[in-house]
């Protein structure tokens, strides 16, 4: 009878070992992109993320836009239990406001705005280097970054981009009604 059991068990994790090559391949395509991590470069999939809401913010230590951390941590701190992650992406592209190395900007990420929401190293964001991931946020949303802190919401699905402008602040009623509305979009 033992034996049974554990054969069963073992049939049943073999099924499990099994799926997970599937799940991998259903990334979708917009997530299937690796980028080193801000505080030590260790490579980041965004398809991690896949079935999440995910806000992503080209970012900047000396900008006008900089307090916006504070704003962001505090959306990501209230919603990522309901399946919120916010990313960052550190950028140089507009006005050198982030000519730091990638450990300075994640030492003042931690002690300035106590950043707890995962941060990629820095990033091209516009033309002439835009990165793929960027080109495809673009693509789909229709708008391209025109500053620092502009934001991209993508739902679950990995198929629908939304734009918001520098000026949208992270706890502007436009920008929580749309990550509270595509919180409750099943995945």
């Amino acid at each position: 009878m033992a034996f049974r059991h554990v054969t069963q068990l073992l049939t049943i994790a073999a099924g499990l070992f099994a799926a997970l090559p599937a799940a991998a391949a259903t990334c979708p395509a917009l997530l299937d992109y690796s980028f080193p991590r801000l505080q030590d470069s260790t490579p980041q999939s965004l398809c991690q993320y896949q079935g999440k809401v995910i806000l992503v913010v080209n970012t900047a230590s000396f900008c006008g836009f900089t307090g916006q951390y504070e704003g962001l941590e505090a959306v990501y701190d209230k919603y990522k239990g309901h399946g919120l992650v916010v990313i960052g992406f550190p950028s140089n592209d507009f006005g050198d406001q982030e000519p730091g190395s990638n450990k300075e900007i994640a030492d003042f990420c931690r002690m300035t705005y106590g950043i707890k929401f995962p941060m990629m190293a820095k990033t091209d964001v516009a033309a002439p280097k835009t990165h793929a991931f960027y080109k495809q946020l673009i693509a789909k949303s229709g708008a391209a970054p025109k500053w620092n802190f502009h934001k991209y919401l993508i739902d679950r699905s990995g198929n629908t981009v939304e734009s918001f402008g520098t000026r949208i602040t992270p706890d502007d009623r436009s920008l929580i009604a749309s990550i509270e509305r595509r919180l409750a979009e099943k995945p």
